[in-house]
């Protein structure tokens, strides 16, 4: 049973203090329900009376009219929590230390840092090192990889293949030529696997057997889309010149610009011999490390997925039969990529993260 008691004393300050942080406003809950009561125990109400209005037990009362009578104001704060604190354990300047530390080579015998290395060349613990990564949004184990042209006629060289692609000449054709080599006729072992639950699960096993390779190239019309493609045994400049037979066969006298990389059997020999004997064709190369700027690349990545990527083959003449299909397919749907890019150039390297000075 809880026995009346005597009224608490307060004092003007006290007064004013209590009733400022028993009203509503940016003052937590809990210290509102602290001064309410030790001002309704300066009021001199008993702790069951007390309790009822505030809806709240008696011990609680009692618990808080006894420390305020112990520590003044100062008791109604909350008691220091158990655990160490985070600012004591680390010094503040470690996220600082942990990120200069990734610029720096790591130890011998080691390709790259990881967390357990940098806590050990630091001196803390490997959690914290994890803490301070994510908190940047930093993947030790991530790598981005980039090319950047060092072709000093890369601006006209592309402005060049970007104006056929934008503006090409009256009654040409613009194509986009390249070679995709050794694809391999992979068979796979395929099937379905019966779950417990009933249900199959359709895919095929790591497990494959080569049976040969073929080259394919392809010719691709920018103003359509269509693909023109043969297939060979292998990549040389012979097979260069007889696909690129077949492609002046097929347009005749027409005026064909060819959009090419910069790979060797395209190059010097033909100036001597092929291109003299068709002076209706002529070549345009890609600046170097960009042969992206060529667009039957985008088809080549459309035929690995949609058509080569986890088939299975059982001959060369199998696979070779699947390529055709999927050009038939490809060129009854056929329509031009069209590039939404303003600006094609190089573009320079920033860092992601910057470390302040002070």
């Amino acid at each position: 049973m809880f026995s009346a008691a005597s009224p608490v004393a307060l004092d003007s300050d006290e007064k004013i203090t209590l009733e400022l942080w028993s009203r509503p406003g940016r003052r937590s809950s809990r210290l509102r329900l602290r001064a309410r009561i030790v001002l309704l125990c300066a009021e001199g109400k008993s702790v069951r009376s007390i309790s009822s209005s505030l809806h709240t037990r008696p011990n609680t009362v009692s618990k808080w009219r006894g420390r305020f009578l112990k520590a003044r104001l100062n008791g109604l704060a909350d008691e220091p929590r158990p655990g160490r604190v985070q600012s004591q354990r680390y010094p503040a300047d470690v996220q600082q230390r942990i990120l200069k530390k990734i610029d720096e080579r790591p130890p011998e015998g080691y390709a790259q840092w990881n967390g357990s290395l940098l806590a050990q060349a630091l001196d803390i613990n490997p959690a914290k090192v994890w803490q301070v990564l994510r908190r940047q949004k930093i993947s030790l184990a991530r790598k981005r990889s980039w090319c950047v042209s060092t072709d000093p006629e890369f601006a006209p060289k592309a402005a060049d293949i970007v104006g056929l692609y934008l503006n090409p000449p009256e009654n040409a054709v613009v194509l986009c030529l390249d070679e995709k080599p050794c694809i391999q006729a992979l068979e796979r072992a395929q099937g379905w696997l019966k779950l417990p639950d009933g249900r199959a699960l359709t895919g095929f096993s790591h497990e494959y057997k080569r049976h040969g390779t073929l080259t394919l190239f392809a010719a691709l019309e920018v103003a359509t889309g269509l693909v023109k493609a043969s297939q060979f045994k292998r990549r040389r400049r012979k097979e260069f010149e007889q696909f690129l037979d077949e492609l002046v066969e097929i347009y005749g006298e027409r005026e064909l610009h060819v959009i090419l990389d910069n790979l060797s059997t395209h190059k010097l020999p033909m100036d001597e011999g092929w291109l003299a004997r068709h002076p209706q064709v002529h070549f345009h190369f890609t600046p170097t490390h960009a042969s992206w700027m060529n667009m039957v690349e985008v088809w080549f990545s459309l035929l690995s997925r949609r058509a080569l990527r986890g088939a299975s083959f059982t001959s060369v003449e199998q696979l070779g039969q699947a390529i055709r299909s999927f050009v038939e397919a490809h060129n009854q749907d056929s329509h031009p990529f069209n590039w939404t890019k303003a600006k094609v150039g190089p573009k320079g390297l920033r860092p992601s993260i910057a470390f302040q000075q002070k």
